[in-house]
């Protein structure tokens, strides 16, 4: 997985600069998603993965599949990546990519685990207090995991706080042995 994300980069970051050059953020975000989506369906594994399949006509597969919804440049780098047999770094260069909008734009997706369900107040109190954590605003996606017994764990990129009871008796157990 390193090793994709080591060689995705520089393709994220291309695409991150023209869509800051062309203030294309949204569309290209868009773009990579919906490319993403039809590389990765189970049903086109197959044909992705065939290794006697021109690239030239899974290029013209893959934008048939997503008629008027790319641009030139989307399509050109599909074109790109097909031809540089890197179709298999779409994931991590669409995720590279949203990490480095995110922080262009000052906020960090979080994923909170809970043992129970916030209230309403109760996650706009925690958000707040998050964003006065990490310095930027949020988009916090919540769910609940009962294994936690109690408490929380939250990850905001590569920062992980452990502050669920199921983490503090591990913590006591290897303590007492």
């Amino acid at each position: 997985m390193t090793e994709l994300a080591t060689l995705g980069r520089p393709y994220a970051v291309a695409v991150f600069k023209r869509a800051k050059q062309t203030d294309g953020m949204a569309k290209w975000s868009e773009a990579l998603a919906l490319i993403n989506a039809v590389v990765t369906n189970k049903d086109m594994q197959n044909v992705v993965n065939n290794p006697k399949l021109d690239r030239g006509r899974l290029a013209n597969l893959v934008l048939s599949i997503c008629e008027g919804q790319l641009d030139a440049e989307s399509a050109n780098f599909l074109k790109l990546l097909l031809e540089n047999n890197r179709l298999v770094l779409l994931p991590e260069i669409a995720k590279i990519y949203e990490e480095l909008k995110a922080d262009e734009e000052g906020y960090v997706d979080v994923q909170v685990i809970t043992a129970y369900a916030f209230t309403k107040e109760a996650e706009k109190e925690f958000t707040n207090a998050l964003e006065k954590s990490l310095n930027k605003k949020i988009h916090m996606n919540a769910t609940v995991d009962k294994s936690l017994i109690g408490g929380v764990l939250v990850r905001a990129g590569d920062k992980v706080i452990d502050g669920s009871i199921r983490s503090q008796l591990q913590h006591l157990q290897k303590a007492l042995q």
